[in-house]
């Protein structure tokens, strides 16, 4: 396959996922629905603008619901887009390709429901190339799925990492304990000495084992997150909660912000590159609140939560 027929079948399966996770989210939430947001990239409304890292184009799908019965907010986005010149965030690993032209699509989501006892959850696939004139293109995949609770069951936990296990045991026996330990590393907010939640699946740069090789996994890591999540859902939704799971949930929210904003490659990569600031920072929940030294009650539910933010072998009797 070229290039560009690498490209094509990469946005073909993306934009078909987006309209599948949108589509099932909607039924889930019994009513809401996703509003469509399709954008071309404008800089401060210049196409094209320079930034730090070059001159950007291209655009994208970014599709959100609000206030809706289950998700308080959740954003399913597409995007695809070129760029004069790779930033750091993206070449830290192959300085070889520093400075390259690039171009990157993907779905990137992030749900906030409303009820604190259905955790937060993020999934993302992407798919990079790194261009020269004098050289082949350099490509690579990378993805993942990720849940964060703030009043953890381990029934839900443990069918979490049984579909990530599976997702991707036809690619070999070692995916998921490489890729497990892999979004455990990387989802840990080291500030607090903790992890974001309960993990999943992460993985980046892959280019091992060919095109297809690479693009079918992170399919089967694409389609496999609506199995991972959607039981979880049919679950929690309707699980009575008051105000204090609510408050609860709503300053866990603030550690999902911290990540997001001091660690996250992916929030980095798009504002260097100059990316389209409102869907960068759809990830964010919209209700959150901080608290100087919090620290809830000996015993408590909310205490309970400790436990379970450092990294487990949740699959070893299972």
């Amino acid at each position: 396959m070229s290039s560009s027929t690498h490209t094509d079948a990469v946005a073909a399966y993306l934009l078909d996922l987006q309209e599948r996770i949108c589509s099932a989210l909607e039924a889930a939430d019994g009513g809401a629905r996703f509003e469509l947001d399709a954008w071309q990239r404008d800089c401060g409304g210049r196409a094209g603008a320079p930034t730090a890292a070059g001159s950007l184009t291209g655009g994208g799908r970014t599709r959100v619901l609000k206030n809706g019965a289950v998700f308080e907010q959740g954003g399913v986005n597409f995007s695809q887009v070129h760029g004069t010149r790779l930033p750091p965030s993206a070449s830290g690993h192959r300085p070889g390709i520093a400075g390259r032209a690039w171009s990157a699509l993907g779905v990137s989501l992030v749900l906030h429901p409303c009820n604190p006892y259905l955790p937060t959850t993020h999934m993302n696939v992407r798919y990079f190339e790194a261009h020269a004139d004098d050289a082949e293109p350099v490509w690579w995949f990378g993805g993942g799925f990720d849940l964060t609770p703030f009043y953890p069951f381990d029934e839900d936990v443990v069918h979490w990492h049984t579909v990530a296990r599976d997702a991707v045991a036809p690619f070999g026996a070692d995916v998921y304990p490489r890729y497990k330990r892999w979004c455990d590393e990387y989802f840990w907010l080291k500030h607090r000495g903790e992890a974001r939640g309960v993990g999943g699946l992460f993985y980046d740069d892959l280019n091992e084992g060919g095109f297809e090789h690479c693009f079918g996994l992170t399919q089967a890591v694409g389609d496999g997150f609506l199995d991972a999540y959607l039981p979880l859902v049919a679950r929690r939704k309707d699980t009575p909660f008051g105000e204090r799971e609510r408050e609860f949930q709503l300053y866990r929210r603030g550690r999902y912000v911290e990540f997001n904003l001091v660690h996250d490659r992916g929030t980095l990569f798009g504002l260097q590159s100059g990316g389209r600031t409102e869907s960068i920072l759809m990830s964010l929940p919209p209700r959150v609140r901080f608290e100087y030294a919090y620290a809830p009650e000996p015993g408590s539910a909310e205490a309970r939560l400790a436990d379970y933010l450092q990294p487990r072998d949740w699959l070893a009797h299972g």
